[in-house]
């Protein structure tokens, strides 16, 4: 039996188990009711019932959204609301007897992203199958296997995994982080989508254990999703020097923006069109989204230049620098700080596992840089340490003044540390931390 490729994965060759519990699920869905122009929700743990339940939906020309996990009660009923799925699907598809033909074209809706919820309440967007093709083809093509060490509800793994196939590639998926197991992991995967906090926390892990640093087959590791840090690049040359590091800028928005390839710096994708007007990043782009979902009723992006809010400049190569987002700043005594690039120097120095900063009130300056360091299971770093990292690459006005320590960073999804509810936690009383020393 010939089952056809879902389209959002172009002609590539697809593992037959997948691609028969692909058609099973399509085949379900519709029997359900679900065709072109439908949408439902996945709330399935296990992370290849739940790529069966997107690719089928995407060969009846069905959009997905993913359900989240953590989402609190709340966030989920308001996501829910937001996006009307027709069908919120549960459970394991069966393979299928017989396949079905695709539906619809690079302009039919796939994917329902939400964002990170890292500043505010996700928020639902709409994406069609033509921008992440031309974003795969963007990223180009990679080594593989690939290994995808976070849940599929996060925008950032499934691009991750869907390139993956698209490339041709076997995946191996881990939907929960664990720096070790990943360390262990890379034994068999020749490419790996990463954040920063884990590439930093993976780094370490090769770093306490020679055995899995010389048995380590990555080829490519590509990192997105925030500012690295010239520590944590310098530390990646030494303990993986024969291996590629490739970092993106993007957003759920916009998917990707620009890419950082070797030692050059981050230069805008092919046809993306970038702006900066005071201080703030906008973009024209092939890859964006196509409007949010509010009530179940979409609101088009006006198909033109949009932001993020981000916060960027361009240096004297013509790269972009990105400063953060400006709901990431920090104004402090007259000073605008953006968390960010404190973050990024930050979380190269020994024991920080990571770290998120960030304003706390002060009756003369307004608010305070305070970082909140995850501080390592084996190691804790030094505050002497950290404030000779921050003396060496901060001007004095962005340097922390207050420091925490916490075991774990309340996170998104996609492994990002949650900087809404981080603050929120601080401002509360009730962030597990305790002063640095």
């Amino acid at each position: 039996m010939t089952f056809a490729t879902p389209p959002v994965l172009g002609p590539a060759r697809v593992p037959y188990g997948l691609l028969a519990r692909a058609h099973g699920a399509a085949r379900l869905l519709a029997e359900r009711g679900v065709g072109a122009g439908s949408r439902i929700a996945v709330d399935v743990a296990d992370p290849w019932e739940a790529l069966a339940w997107f690719l089928g939906a995407d060969l009846l020309g069905a959009a997905t959204l993913m359900v989240e996990p953590a989402w609190t009660p709340r966030e989920r009923a308001a996501v829910l609301a937001d996006a009307r799925p027709h069908l919120v699907v549960t459970g394991t598809p069966a393979p299928a007897a017989h396949g079905i033909t695709p539906a619809g074209d690079d302009d039919t809706f796939f994917y329902l992203p939400t964002t990170s919820g890292s500043s505010s309440r996700p928020k639902v967007l709409i994406r069609a199958r033509g921008s992440w093709l031309r974003s795969f083809a963007a990223l180009g093509r990679l080594p593989g296997p690939v290994l995808i060490p976070g849940p599929l509800s996060s925008s950032l793994f499934l691009f991750g995994a869907l390139h993956a196939l698209w490339c041709g590639h076997d995946l191996r998926l881990s939907p929960r982080w664990d720096p070790e197991a990943a360390a262990g992991a890379a034994r068999d995967a020749a490419a790996v989508h990463l954040v920063p906090a884990m590439l930093a926390g993976l780094l370490a892990a090769l770093d306490r254990r020679p055995d899995l640093r010389a048995a380590c087959a990555l080829r490519t590791v590509v990192c997105g999703g925030a500012h690295l840090g010239a520590e944590t690049r310098e530390r990646f040359a030494r303990l993986l020097p024969d291996t590629e590091l490739i970092e993106y800028y993007g957003s759920a928005e916009h998917s990707l923006i620009a890419i950082r390839r070797e030692d050059d710096g981050l230069r805008p994708v092919p046809g993306v069109r970038l702006d900066i007007r005071d201080g703030l990043l906008w973009v024209n782009s092939p890859l964006a989204y196509g409007g949010r979902l509010r009530d179940g009723e979409l609101e088009p992006d006006g198909a033109g230049w949009s932001t993020v809010g981000d916060r960027v400049e361009l240096d004297p190569s013509g790269c972009l620098v990105v400063r953060g987002r400006a709901g990431a700043v920090v104004s402090s005594g007259g000073r605008l700080v953006s968390a960010e690039e404190v973050e990024a120097v930050l979380r190269g120095v020994p024991g920080v596992a990571d770290v998120l900063v960030t304003g706390t009130p002060h009756p003369a300056l307004g608010a305070i840089v305070t970082a909140v360091v995850e501080v390592g299971a084996d190691a804790r770093p030094a505050l002497r340490d950290l404030r000779a990292a921050a003396r060496t690459a901060l001007e004095p006005g962005k340097r922390p003044r207050r420091w925490l320590a916490t075991r774990a960073l309340p996170r998104t999804p996609s492994g990002k540390p949650a900087r809404a509810a981080i603050t929120r936690q601080l401002r509360d009383g009730t962030l597990p931390a305790e002063p640095l020393r």
